[in-house]
C-alpha cells in the first residue's frame, strides 16, 4: 500500500514511522511512505501557502496552488482525502475500506481552512477524527493511516485477530487479563480458568455488550437503527 502524506510539516511524522506496527509495516513492505512537504510548493520566493479569506473574517486560507502542484508530483494517488473538522466521521469501517486501497493521499488541512475548490476538483472524501478543532490536520492524518494499516492482512502478524477489537463488529472489546492471577485483591473470572472456550466466548459477548452499553450505548442505538436487533 502506498500512502502520500501532503503537509506542511513532514517532521511530525518522523516518530511514528520509525516506531512500532507502522515501521515494521514499511520493513516488510507492506507499506510505502511519500511525504510531500507543501511548502516545497508554495509561491515566489517565500513559498507562500497561504493568503487572506474573500468576504474577510479571521484566519489564513490555503491557497488551492501549491496543493494542486503538489498532488500534481505524485505518480500514483489513489483516493484523496482531505482532513478536515467538517469531514465526515472516520470509523472502523472506513479503516477498513481504506486498507483494501493500493494508494491512498492525505491532504492534512491547516489555518482556519483549504480553499474551496480544491474540494471540488481534486479530493474524493473529506475526514475528521472527531467533533473537536485541532491546530492542523497532521495528527487526523496520523490516526487514518495507524487504523487502516493495522488491518493489512500480514502486518500484524499471522497469530493475531483484529476480528475482537472495539468497533470491529459494531461493540466495544471484551475485558482482557493476563498473570498474575489476583492483583491487589482483584482476581481474574473463574470462566477464563476454566479451559471452556464455549463458555469463554459467550462470557466474552457478553462483557462486550456490557461494556458497550456503559461506555457507548449510542453504538447499541445505531445497531438497532441498522435493523439488527440488540440481545
Amino acid at each position: 500500500m502506498i500512502i502520500n502524506i501532503v503537509t506542511l510539516f513532514p517532521d511530525m511524522f518522523q516518530g511514528i514511522f520509525t516506531e512500532s506496527i507502522l515501521h515494521r509495516a514499511i520493513q516488510g513492505r507492506f507499506l510505502e511512505i511519500n511525504l510531500v512537504n507543501l511548502r516545497e510548493y508554495g509561491l515566489g520566493r517565500h513559498r507562500v501557502v497561504d493568503d487572506t479569506p474573500y468576504g474577510g473574517g479571521g484566519g489564513m486560507i490555503m491557497k488551492p496552488e501549491p496543493i494542486a502542484d503538489a498532488l500534481q508530483s505524485i505518480p500514483e494517488k489513489g483516493r484523496v482525502i482531505l482532513t478536515t473538522p467538517r469531514g465526515s466521521l472516520f470509523r472502523q469501517a472506513d479503516a477498513v475500506r481504506l486498507s483494501a486501497l493500493e494508494a491512498v493521499t492525505i491532504i492534512c488541512g491547516h489555518y482556519e481552512g483549504v480553499d474551496e475548490r480544491v474540494s471540488e476538483l481534486f479530493v474524493d472524501e473529506e475526514l475528521s477524527i472527531g467533533d473537536y478543532i485541532l491546530t492542523g490536520g497532521e495528527l487526523p492524518a496520523m490516526v487514518i493511516v495507524d487504523a487502516a494499516v493495522r488491518l493489512i492482512p500480514g502486518v500484524l502478524g499471522h497469530d493475531t485477530t483484529i476480528s475482537g477489537d472495539s468497533h470491529y463488529n459494531g461493540l466495544l472489546e471484551h475485558p482482557h487479563y493476563t498473570r498474575p492471577r489476583e492483583f491487589k485483591g482483584l482476581a481474574v473470572p473463574e470462566v477464563l480458568l476454566s479451559g471452556n472456550h464455549e463458555q469463554i466466548d459467550s462470557w466474552r459477548k457478553a462483557m462486550a455488550r456490557r461494556k458497550t452499553e456503559e461506555a457507548r450505548p449510542d453504538l447499541l442505538e445505531k445497531k438497532t437503527d441498522n435493523g439488527e436487533r440488540p440481545h
